[in-house]
């Protein structure tokens, strides 16, 4: 065994010693080509070690960790469970939140796999709670993408309008630049408006709360009246009710009492305040966004 492996490498060695100018060139050519190999492979510093991964968000106010992951999570793993190309399923779950994390075998194309999740998704709507929003799938981000924060912070300007500037208009200009993937802000106060009843007026103008929630939510919105001909054309006719100030809200009609119609303003006092407070944010001890 030994004699014929040592000559077969004796041919060799003795065919490259008469053939010199070939066994050269051919020595050059794998050099050059290792050369171009070499210089031209991209190269990844962080290459994404994490498998294709599908992050499913609920929201779930007012649920505690328990009842979140028996009526919330449970549901949705039992549904993306057993779908094309999953590999594994994690969760969890907190108070108001369920995180479910679906991850797809190696060299699976993100947007299939969120794809098939999405699809999944649709059959669980039903199984959930009647106050729980549908799920939702988070941007496509990956373990080593980068963490920027950003501060605002204002000696002349509310924390209600630092907070507001943050979430309609900073957040907008980031989530258009090519790259970012999520922005969340944090801190501040939360613009909302407050309708904040007066029992006394209330029991006076035999109102009850039900009465002024209903009036609240039907008012806030646009209706369809169909459409208007004249001359041949047709114009939309259209009910606009949608809310764009306290005092919309205030002058809306809650019910009649004798023909007098009872406004919102008369049983309460509609404000513009902040939203209560869970977590705050701060850039050198002091208050920010």
């Amino acid at each position: 065994m030994h004699t014929e492996q040592r000559s077969g490498m004796d041919w060799v060695i003795a065919w490259s010693l008469n053939n010199r100018l070939v066994t050269l060139f051919v020595a050059l050519g794998v050099l050059a080509g290792g050369g171009y190999v070499a210089f031209t492979m991209p190269v990844d510093v962080f290459p994404d070690l994490t498998a294709p991964t599908v992050t499913v968000l609920t929201e779930a106010h007012g649920m505690a960790a328990e009842e979140v992951e028996r009526l919330v999570t449970l549901p949705i793993e039992t549904v993306v469970n057993g779908s094309a190309g999953v590999r594994r399923v994690r969760s969890s779950s907190s108070q108001g939140i369920s995180i479910v994390w679906v991850e797809f075998d190696w060299g699976t194309d993100i947007y299939r796999a969120r794809q098939v999740v999405g699809e999944k998704l649709q059959f669980v709507a039903e199984q959930l709670p009647e106050d729980v929003p549908p799920p939702v799938l988070a941007p496509i981000t990956s373990i080593m993408g980068e963490i920027m924060l950003i501060g605002l912070v204002s000696e002349t300007v509310s924390e209600i309008d630092v907070r507001t500037a943050a979430d309609w208009t900073v957040r907008k200009r980031l989530l258009a630049i090519p790259g970012v993937s999520q922005v969340v802000p944090i801190g501040g106060q939360v613009r909302q408006y407050q309708v904040l009843l007066d029992p006394a007026r209330m029991v006076a103008l035999a109102v009850s709360l039900a009465d002024v929630l209903r009036a609240a939510e039907e008012s806030n919105a646009v209706a369809s009246g169909g459409v208007y001909l004249s001359n041949g054309q047709e114009v939309l006719i259209r009910g606009l009710g949608r809310a764009r100030s306290s005092d919309d809200i205030a002058q809306t009609v809650v019910t009649l009492r004798g023909g007098v119609p009872v406004r919102i303003g008369d049983v309460a006092h509609v404000a513009i305040g902040p939203k209560p407070r869970i977590g705050t944010g701060s850039v050198n001890t002091d208050a920010a966004v």
